[in-house]
């Protein structure tokens, strides 16, 4: 039995409306055919969007932490001390 749907499920979108080189809206993460038809989607079609786009939000900041992450370089080199620890 399906379940009927009480109240329309509003759009994603967050007011950033800029595509990034993917043809993703940086705000919402949606592609262009999901912004374009989403009021012609159904709710089940529109649940899915959104799944589909939180998805794509997750995958972008993992990999932006991680580009950060490897950007960050441990300090390794030694310290020169002025004068010999053990002599102290």
């Amino acid at each position: 039995m399906q379940q009927i749907e009480i109240f329309p499920i509003p759009s994603p979108c967050i007011g950033i409306c800029q595509v990034n080189e993917k043809g993703l809206c940086r705000g919402c993460f949606r592609n262009r055919d999901e912004r374009f038809y989403w009021q012609k989607l159904t709710p089940s079609q529109q649940r899915n969007v959104i799944r589909l786009a939180h998805n794509r939000k997750l995958r972008y900041l993992r990999a932006k932490a991680q580009a950060t992450q490897s950007s960050i370089q441990p300090h390794e080199q030694s310290l020169d001390l002025p004068f010999d620890e053990s002599s102290s």
